[in-house]
């Protein structure tokens, strides 16, 4: 389970003011849950994502991973634990082939077989992409599916996916919802929480958390919080997001 307790984090702004992003948040997320975090852009959401991650550090409060404090974990120590995040935007790789990156988020030198099991999973055929550079000829949907491909070869505990539909397009989201969907119905002891205001993925959650200023403005089952934000910032229509 992960939980925030109490959590503030503020940066500097040009004129070298203190912003505050995030204040005196506090959530948690169980475990074998399927949780989007939502809410109107500027509201604090990719920050959340970056500090569950370890990618940045709140100035106040604590994060606990299975009752363990990581507040001051980094972002390896943190992916040791079982912790993966997958990037708005996808990093490229040029000279390393989509095997070795598989392998080197798996932790293990696994046969090719293997590999192509994980990019079967999220719908590549193996053979076109087992053997090709992470660069600048994948498209930025391949990129998404290769990364999720790396969370589900590193077996994480807790999933966190920072905007997964950001520069795709339609054709490519239609895939990402279906991965998310199986991987949704396959949950076992693993979490996943997803960034988005995007409705079809909002649908697929059983918990939504609305992020508004900075703090928590709902939290509970999606059934129960999706109707309140449809329509508004926090749940958009794909169709007329992504062309």
């Amino acid at each position: 389970m992960l939980e925030l307790k109490n959590v503030s984090f503020t940066v500097d702004d040009d004129g070298g003011d203190e912003k505050e992003i995030l204040r005196d948040v506090s959530l948690k997320v169980e475990d074998k849950k399927f949780v989007v975090i939502t809410g109107p852009n500027g509201g604090g959401k990719s920050t959340m994502a970056k500090l569950i991650a370890g990618i940045e550090k709140p100035q106040e409060g604590r994060i606990l991973f299975d009752g363990q404090d990581i507040t001051d974990l980094g972002i390896t120590e943190r992916a040791r634990l079982g912790i993966g995040f997958a990037f708005q935007q996808p990093v490229r790789f040029k000279g390393l082939q989509v095997i070795d990156l598989l392998r080197i988020a798996s932790g293990k030198d696994f046969s090719v077989q293997e590999a192509c099991d994980y990019l079967s999973e999220v719908g590549l055929c193996a053979k076109d992409y087992i053997g090709r550079e992470v660069n600048a000829s994948l498209s930025g949907g391949e990129l998404k599916r290769i990364e999720i491909a790396t969370v589900l070869a590193r077996k994480t505990r807790l999933s966190v996916f920072d905007e997964p539909e950001a520069g795709i397009d339609l054709w490519s989201f239609q895939n990402l919802i279906r991965i998310f969907e199986k991987m949704r119905r396959e949950i076992h002891d693993s979490s996943i929480v997803i960034i988005s205001h995007q409705e079809r993925i909002l649908r697929i959650a059983d918990e939504i958390i609305v992020l508004k200023d900075g703090r928590v403005d709902q939290q509970g089952p999606a059934d129960e919080i999706l109707p309140k934000v449809i329509g508004t910032e926090a749940a958009v229509d794909t169709c007329t997001r992504l062309r």
